[in-house]
């Protein structure tokens, strides 16, 4: 995939982690919610603004404090404005889900889907932070030095090579990208022909897996037998057959995640 070029000045990302030893370490709500200057307005303008189809999902907001509390966000960031604003994004009638604090469309939220993968605990130190997955198993996630040396930079565990690629953009920049980029051109080789007939309806907590699998060499996803698999299942298959890859290359770094 190719990076994404840096075109705006602001991602307001600024993601608030404590080593956590006890629950009372974490930092309170009422700090995290920033009222005089939150990210949420300049996030609606990229939305209205918007190239591609994306679809806000509706909000809890009790749910929505509880996750923002556990994920230690402050809605000064343009992560915690969306998970305070959101029960996540839909992009492109469901090929790109972007999590936020949970809907029924979406019934996942980004501090539960974490935890177990990428932290222990809520408040413990993240390697990265999954923030986004599509139909076809693609992760995304944002790096805080568990994939790379360019902290609070965005990746993608690719499913046609299992590798995390950088995308050179942070998590505002991420967003953009999604709402405006050719997203057909990003995926090439990644869609199969009919692939927007089977979209509109897909479960949130689903995702296609396909057999030859994508990253085997010479597979054509046209000529892939598919079906649906748990979202949780493919992140774990795909991060053991990457770190198993990954050593066949004799690459060194551990993808952490399991």
């Amino acid at each position: 995939m190719k990076c994404i070029s840096k075109a705006i000045v602001f991602t307001g990302l600024f993601f608030l982690t404590i080593s956590a030893t006890a629950q009372n370490k974490l930092i309170s709500l009422d700090k995290l919610i920033n009222k005089t200057d939150p990210a949420w307005p300049l996030v609606q303008k990229w939305v209205e603004a918007a190239k591609n189809k994306v679809e806000i999902l509706p909000v809890d907001t009790a749910k929505a404090n509880e996750v923002l509390y556990n994920a230690q966000m402050t809605t000064y960031a343009t992560l915690g404005s969306v998970i305070y604003n959101t029960g996540g994004i839909i992009v492109d009638n469901g090929w790109i889900r972007i999590l936020g604090s949970g809907s029924e469309r979406l019934n996942r939220n980004i501090a539960e889907w974490n935890k177990g993968k990428t932290i222990k605990e809520y408040g413990d130190n993240v390697p990265y932070l999954l923030i986004a997955d599509d139909a076809v198993g693609g992760f995304f996630a944002i790096n805080y030095g568990g994939l790379g040396p360019d902290i609070k930079n965005v990746y993608y565990l690719e499913p046609n090579t299992l590798t995390w690629q950088p995308l050179g953009a942070g998590y505002g920049e991420f967003l953009v990208f999604c709402f405006d980029s050719d997203l057909s051109k990003f995926y090439k080789g990644l869609r199969w022909n009919n692939w927007n007939q089977f979209i509109g309806n897909l479960d949130g907590t689903k995702t296609y897996s396909f057999r030859p699998y994508l990253w085997q060499e010479g597979t054509d996803i046209d000529k892939c037998t598919r079906k649906l698999v748990g979202i949780e299942e493919m992140y774990r298959f795909n991060v053991m057959k990457s770190k198993e890859i990954n050593a066949d290359k004799g690459i060194k770094k551990e993808v952490p995640g399991q």
